[in-house]
């Protein structure tokens, strides 16, 4: 069964920005943002289905039964607006000036849904499926997000044969490059609690210290890889070290750090977290302290091998912008780890060099020419994927 296009429908890219821009959806809140983006796509013939999970709003939207089922996916939750008084234009407000539309989610990444809306509504009926998976917890802790709508769509027997996700991923032009992969990330809390104590008695203490400096000497001695086919080497870095301790002469009760390991294929997460509490326990081995490392493990390494589904991507930028993109691994973590569960995902979006920041902004030309992109995306797709 093909998924039908209703006749003679438009829809602004620019206009649906400002809309969904106009909604202050701060992770956890959603302030209507799913609403608007439903009713434009119920206008285009999907059936909506909101799933729900704790306070995170999650939408499922699809057209058409048959395979092969693209599918978009994104978020609809910014970040804080930071310095509200120090923004050009209001962060909510989706002013355009110069011919630059300024906004909380101009970049990341409310433009580049409604970049794919406005392709799908320029799309003639296609012999498949498009379906959209839209969360409002990317920017937050990401439980209640994409990985329960992916848990409860593969429960189902859902099957999604190949995602796209609207991630800002060009870096200094659109189209510039797409991202096939990412390094998978661990944060580590580690605790070492003693005895406090006189530093003119030290016997009669437990000095943390000495053992969290050892536990941390031995994690960034090792030299995790030198690299991993089409991956920068792991990286792990110290992100805090605390010991809370205001006087000079004693020694404090516990230390506590926070480590970041991000990780490319030559890890699984499980083995690094396992790595982490054996050296924790060989530090503490002869020393009257308690250690304790609690690891969590945000994301594995994943890559999309660049083939027929690259080759579409690749061959859409170059129809909008005609520029090669560099198919790339690097940055973040993104929902993509979650949804390559179900299908091999590649990220193409904006250019990201403001998001995150006070103005973030984007030319409206460059969303109206993304939304070209995604137009190209789907026809080649079903070209490329279809019978």
């Amino acid at each position: 069964m093909t998924s039908p296009a209703p006749v003679s429908v438009s829809i602004d890219p620019v206009e649906l920005a400002q809309a969904l821009i106009r909604r202050p959806s701060v992770t956890p809140a959603d302030e209507g943002a799913m609403d608007v983006l439903q009713r434009q796509l119920e206008g285009l013939g999907f059936a909506c289905r909101r799933m729900k999970f704790g306070e995170i709003e999650n939408l499922y939207a699809k057209r058409g039964t048959a395979r092969p089922n693209l599918c978009f996916a994104g978020h609809t939750d910014v970040v804080p607006v930071g310095d509200d008084a120090a923004w050009t234009a209001g962060p909510f407000e989706a002013e355009i000036k110069d011919g630059v539309l300024y906004g909380r989610g101009a970049v990341d990444m409310k433009s580049a849904i409604a970049a794919f809306v406005s392709a799908v509504a320029h799309t003639e009926e296609v012999p498949g499926s498009i379906s959209f998976l839209i969360t409002g917890d990317e920017e937050g802790v990401a439980e209640d997000g994409t990985v329960k709508v992916v848990e409860a769509l593969a429960a189902e027997g859902e099957i999604i044969d190949h995602c796209i996700v609207g991630e800002p991923t060009s870096a200094s032009l659109l189209g510039d490059m797409v991202k096939i992969g990412r390094r998978g990330s661990i944060n580590a809390w580690i605790a070492v609690d003693g005895r406090q104590g006189h530093v003119a008695y030290p016997h009669r203490a437990a000095n943390p210290i000495p053992v969290m400096i050892d536990i941390l000497s031995r994690l960034q001695s090792r030299v995790l890889d030198e690299g991993y086919t089409g991956f920068q080497p792991s990286n792990l870095e110290i992100t805090t070290v605390d010991v809370g301790n205001p006087a000079t002469n004693v020694i404090p009760a516990s230390a506590k750090a926070r480590v970041n390991i991000r990780f490319n294929p030559a890890h699984k997460g499980q083995d690094l977290a396992a790595w982490i509490e054996h050296e924790c326990r060989e530090a503490a081995e002869g020393f009257s302290v308690r250690v304790e490392a609690l690891c969590k493990i945000s994301g594995e390494a994943f890559l999309t091998q660049p083939g027929a589904f690259t080759d579409v991507i690749v061959g859409a930028v170059g129809d909008a912008t005609g520029r090669v993109p560099e198919l790339s691994t690097t940055g973040g973590t993104s929902d993509a780890r979650f949804i390559r569960a179900l299908c091999p995902v590649v990220e193409f979006g904006l250019v990201g060099s403001t998001m995150h920041q006070v103005d973030e902004r984007v030319p409206v030309e460059e969303v109206r020419q993304l939304a070209g992109a995604y137009t190209a995306l789907i026809r080649r797709y079903f070209e490329t994927f279809s019978g």
